[in-house]
């Protein structure tokens, strides 16, 4: 593949083509030639079957319009009812990015509408819908990518030659390892170490929020060296998943970090909020925003399905995960047909009121990567409608109380999935209207979801569409924004249910809603997500009834009289049946089970069952242990 610009060049007319550059895996063509741009006769297309590779013609930013009358074109050319909010310029990549409310106003019939401003622009235009609910951090995430432009081409080239340029280390012969630096027989840190003769690539970088004295992957490692690093993907957003990356880059990482676009932005969202925590008790971040700016410069994003290699010898393709919005399972094609992976990260194989269930259809496979988050033989789930009525009778009984529910949940995911519960049994009439106060993180990547509907399911994304149907914007949900507007809730507002991160009241407004309202036994706390161990969730879960916590340098001590509550059936892992299910469905069946991501005696009774069940050959490992996979 070292001569592969040369290829294409060879089967283009001379003279047409004035730069050519790598996006990554992507190739990109730019031409002087505005006839040529508009009209190839299918040239691109041939040479796109014939490398199968990606191949993009555009023209070069020379012979763009000025922005400022491309704009004014653009604007006439599109109906107002498409509802154009933002047009924003990638003018050293020569596109134009418009938001709609209606894309496909904006597209046209048959996309006739994208070839007129292609005409008349002579800029390349990218549709995107305007989100239900504006999101600051969206905009500041775009804006840094399109304000670091030239840096992004200058990158992304220098990946593309990375991955097209050969092996750089002596291919002596073919093998393929896994080091747990994280995940191994826990939850919490996932960090795994993929190694071949020519690629180091990281599958996730996470931290263990529920561990303050191993809560870091162990990048101290013999065989880890941050200067070879070549690649990191990352599953999904979690903290456990990508809390770690930004550290990446302060110690000088500045290669790319494969993920989906909501991934990107919703991780950008938890890792600042992770920062406002850690200040907020008084310990200084282990990282800064400037290297979560950095992560961000440094993201390609991926959409399901799409394949894109990502060094010389691995191929990934990332699948729906059913876990959270934008959740992936891996897959990794590594060498020349030599051996193929799946990584599930956290799935969930079974339909949620959010998102579809993990895809179980693969092109090949040998090696899967399971977790076991709940892969004990007690892990039983129940019904998804028996979690609703048990849910609804918490709040009901509080309600008549005159209490308040708080329920800490993780920001992305769970939240969601309660919210839409709750709205579903209000607008069906199986319960009153009741008041909901949206706290932390969670309002804003509720926002984010409503910017990517293709990710959730069609009933949702359906609904979104519509925006008086948008199950999101009830009106029984209120944004909580500031201190002020918190202690109203607590001590002004009547009954009413409490949403706040985190989940494992780690830090963040939940523990804040919990000095407030624990002593009082007219409230209630419904747990609806896991619980890592050491955490004060898990604390509370086994029993525990009083602590003492740290304000303003006094101690103090609060006891737990509120009714306390586990709701099992809202998790986006999988259970033991599912888990089990995703092994027997899996298409094809592996040849080797990997069981991570859980703890020990649930890793070690699952990775047993399903070498009993399925005569596949499993193991548990460690952390710091390595598998040889080939």
């Amino acid at each position: 593949m070292a001569d592969i610009t040369k290829e294409i060049l060879k089967n283009l007319p001379e003279n047409k083509i004035s730069d050519i550059n790598f996006e990554g895996a992507n190739i990109v063509l730019y031409t002087k030639d505005k006839d040529f741009f508009l009209n190839n006769n299918g040239m691109i297309k041939r040479i796109v079957d014939n490398i199968k590779k990606r191949v993009e013609l555009r023209p070069d930013p020379g012979i763009t319009m000025d922005m400022e009358e491309a704009e004014k074109i653009i604007r006439s050319l599109i109906p107002e009812e498409a509802g154009i909010d933002q047009v924003i310029f990638d003018s050293q990549r020569s596109r134009v990015i418009i938001e709609a409310d209606k894309p496909g106003l904006a597209i046209g019939k048959q996309g006739s509408l994208l070839r007129d401003i292609r005409t008349q622009t002579l800029w390349v235009p990218l549709i995107r819908r305007k989100p239900a609910i504006r999101s600051k951090l969206i905009e500041n995430i775009r804006a840094v990518l399109y304000q670091h432009s030239d840096y992004r081409r200058k990158f992304l080239d220098k990946v593309g030659h990375r991955i097209y340029d050969g092996w750089r280390r002596e291919k002596k012969n073919e093998w393929i390892r896994l080091t747990y630096l994280g995940s191994g027989r826990q939850v919490g840190r996932s960090c795994i170490f993929l190694q071949t003769p020519e690629s180091r690539v990281l599958l996730d970088c996470g931290i263990n929020v529920a561990s303050d004295e191993k809560p870091y992957p162990y990048l101290d490692a013999p065989e880890f060296n941050i200067n070879d690093l070549d690649a990191v993907i990352l599953s999904h957003a979690h903290i456990d998943h990508c809390g770690f990356i930004p550290y990446l880059f302060k110690y000088g990482y500045r290669g790319p970090v494969y993920c989906t676009e909501p991934t990107r932005d919703v991780s950008a969202l938890l890792l600042l909020d992770y920062i406002k925590i850690q200040r907020a008790d008084g310990q200084d971040p282990i990282f800064t925003s400037e290297e979560i700016k950095e992560m961000v410069k440094h993201t390609i994003t991926l959409e399901y399905d799409e394949v894109s290699d990502v060094t010389p010898d691995v191929r990934i393709t990332l699948y729906n995960a059913g876990h959270i919005l934008g959740s992936a399972m891996v897959h990794m094609h590594v060498g020349n047909g030599l051996h193929n992976i799946l990584y599930s990260g956290d799935q969930k194989y079974g339909r949620t009121l959010l998102l579809e269930p993990a895809v179980t259809m693969f092109p090949r496979l040998e090696t899967l990567m399971l977790e076991a988050t709940y892969g004990g033989k007690e892990n039983i789930m129940p019904h998804r409608q028996e979690t609703d009525e048990e849910l609804m009778t918490i709040i009901k009984e509080t309600m008549e109380r005159g209490g308040k529910v708080l329920i800490p949940t993780l920001g992305v995911g769970r939240a969601q999935e309660v919210m839409l519960a709750i709205e579903a049994m209000v607008r069906e009439g199986r319960m009153a209207p009741v008041p909901v106060y949206i706290d932390g993180m969670v309002w804003d990547v509720t926002a984010i979801h409503t910017a990517y509907p293709e990710y959730l399911n069609n009933n949702i994304r359906k609904l979104i569409f519509h925006k008086d149907q948008n199950p999101f914007l009830h009106e029984i949900f209120t944004r909580v924004g500031s201190q002020k507007e918190r202690m109203d809730v607590i001590e002004n507002k009547g009954a009413c249910v409490v949403l706040a991160t985190s989940g494992m009241l780690t830090g963040g407004p939940s523990v804040e809603y919990l000095k407030h309202l624990c002593d009082n036994p007219k409230n209630s706390m419904g747990f609806v997500n896991y619980q890592g161990e050491g955490s004060m969730g898990r604390r509370i879960q086994k029993g525990e009834k009083e602590f003492t916590f740290s304000d303003g340098g006094k101690q103090e001590m609060l006891q737990i009289k509120m009714h306390v509550h586990t709701v099992e059936g809202f998790s986006g892992h999988s259970s033991r049946n599912q888990l089990m299910n995703f092994v027997a469905k899996c298409e094809p069946r592996p040849k080797k089970v990997i069981v991570n991501h859980g703890e020990n005696s649930r890793c070690l009774d699952l990775a047993s069952s399903i070498h009993k069940g399925f005569r596949i050959e499993t193991v548990a490992p460690r952390n710091l242990e390595t598998v040889r996979v080939k």
